[in-house]
């Protein structure tokens, strides 16, 4: 298991914020929460960092902003839905390949109970 002291103090929190506010708000108020809640527990963590892309050693003008980068090296994604797709696993991992990262955590706070998904580059 890649980083597993880091994913449970950050799984940690989120459930300290899910527990707090329920569901039903949105992501924005979640991400808020959580940083609150990461800067109290002495997480380190950047919040809406812009990465951009790289195509064949060419920077592209496009960028991609993960919710989350905590500990320099996880990608934090926060969703509020009903359910949690496909598509919201690929963002994940496509944040965590174009940042160069070996893990990205899906953490939805639209169900009754908090859902995290620990989403592993593999090589």
């Amino acid at each position: 298991m890649i980083y597993p002291q880091e994913t449970y103090e950050i799984i940690g929190a989120s459930m300290a914020v899910h527990n707090a506010l329920g569901r039903g708000f949105t992501e924005k108020v979640y991400q808020e929460a959580l940083a609150i809640e990461f800067q109290e527990r002495g997480i380190p963590f950047q919040r809406e960092i812009e990465i951009h892309a790289v195509y064949k050693g060419n920077t592209l003008s496009a960028t991609f902003i993960p919710d989350f980068i905590c500990y320099d090296k996880i990608i934090v994604e926060l969703k509020a839905v009903k359910d949690l797709e496909d598509v919201y696993r690929a963002q994940a991992l496509n944040y965590a390949k174009i940042a160069g990262f070996r893990l990205a955590l899906l953490i939805n706070f639209g169900e009754s109970r908090l859902v995290a998904e620990r989403l592993p580059i593999l090589a």
